[in-house]
């Protein structure tokens, strides 16, 4: 039993959703600038299937199934010719099947299948060779499967499965002549994600099943002229699952398969720079379950196999202060925590299986600075469980 939920007594509300998408779906986007003052925001989004199902102050039962065999695509780019303005963003986003299920005050239980066959890819691109630019944040993102569970104050019981077989890109950068503030640029690229967040002494059951055979990949490019504060990061997951909850259970049972290449690739340019960092992260199947509350019980099984994961981080730069590149390759990873604070305990069984090829690869040049600093990991498998106080 689930307990600190507040529920109506009346029968549970059914929820049956089936949703197929056969044709490709397209998301394209082009903003030309001359001069603006305050900024500028070009988002761009193309999901195939898309899902919610939400209770609150009452009981629901869901059963979700989603499929996509089209191609998604979203491409935005923004041609800027003189100057950028203050604060700007583009934000461009594609994904094959996307659902979200909610309690608040509420239990919700129920099954959600997701199988992703098209290929997706996400592109966003800044141009800006002669600008000048404040602050500009650039976010690129791509999910085979992506599934949501959110609980306020509330108890929930879930089965997910998910698979994908298409290619992922998340692809794109920026070109500016000068950069006066801060650039944040960054790509996600994902075969299967699953992401739970209990809040309010929520609690929750989940049995997570992911399988990816589609070929995952982020890049980000940068150049810049001139350039204050910089960051260029390119993260890369066959199966991701997150989950974290503050309440008195947080229960997992974790399946991942990872069959497929999976490369990040970060690389960046300036030739004057006060700071710049660059970072890549690739990973075969990635597990972090953590609960600011009583208890976790979890039960991992990760499987890497296949095209292996490739990760590349690389900075070039004439003349500057301080430049940090660091890049981080891993079969499988998991992480499990629970709260000493709260009386917290923890069940563990764990079983990772890597038989992939991992690389990781760091590359920093610079003419002349204050501080320079290089990392590479690379790790097969990787598994680390703690209980500590909130906050550390």
């Amino acid at each position: 039993m689930l307990s600190g939920v507040a529920t109506s007594q009346t029968a549970p509300s059914p929820v049956l959703n089936n949703q197929i998408n056969l044709g490709d779906v397209f998301a394209e986007q082009t903003l030309n600038v001359e001069t603006v003052n305050d900024g500028f925001s070009a988002t761009t989004t193309a999901p195939a299937n898309g899902a919610l199902v939400s209770v609150q102050n009452t009981d629901a039962t869901m059963t979700s199934n989603q499929e996509n065999y089209g191609q998604v695509q979203a491409h935005g780019v923004v041609n800027v010719a003189t100057q950028g303005g203050a604060v700007s963003a583009i934000i461009t986003t594609a994904v094959g099947n996307s659902g979200t299920a909610a309690a608040d005050n509420g239990t919700l239980t129920g099954a959600a299948t997701q199988l992703n066959t098209g290929p997706v890819t996400a592109r966003g691109q800044l141009e800006a060779a002669d600008a000048e630019l404040g602050d500009v944040s650039i976010s690129t993102l791509a999910h085979g499967n992506t599934q949501g569970l959110t609980l306020i104050n509330g108890a929930m019981g879930a089965r997910v499965s998910q698979g994908n077989t298409g290619d992922v890109l998340a692809d794109g950068g920026a070109v500016a002549g000068a950069v006066t503030g801060t650039a944040a640029v960054s790509g996600v690229a994902t075969g299967n994600n699953i992401t739970l967040s209990g809040s309010q002494q929520s609690a929750a059951r989940v049995i997570t099943q992911q399988s990816n055979a589609g070929i995952t990949q982020a890049s980000k490019f940068t150049a810049y002229g001139a350039s204050y504060l910089t960051s260029t990061a390119a993260a890369a997951s066959g199966n991701n699952l997150s989950a974290t909850n503050e309440g008195p259970l947080l229960d997992v049972t974790a399946s991942q398969d990872n069959a497929a290449y999976v490369r990040a690739q970060a690389e960046a340019s300036s030739y004057q720079f006060s700071a710049a960092q660059v970072s890549a992260q690739g990973v075969g199947n990635s597990v972090l379950v953590g609960n600011t509350g009583q208890e976790i019980v979890l039960d991992n099984v990760q499987a890497n196999a296949g095209g292996g994961v490739e990760v590349i981080a690389s900075f070039t730069g004439a003349d500057g202060y301080d430049a940090v590149a660091s890049s981080t390759a891993m079969g499988n990873a998991v992480t499990g925590y629970a709260c000493a604070q709260c009386s917290g305990g923890m069940t563990v069984s764990n079983n990772q299986v890597n038989s992939a090829e991992i690389g990781a690869r760091t590359t920093t040049v610079v003419g002349s600075g204050r501080s320079v600093t290089g990392v590479a990991t690379a790790t097969g498998n990787n598994a680390s469980f703690y209980v500590s106080a909130p906050g550390h």
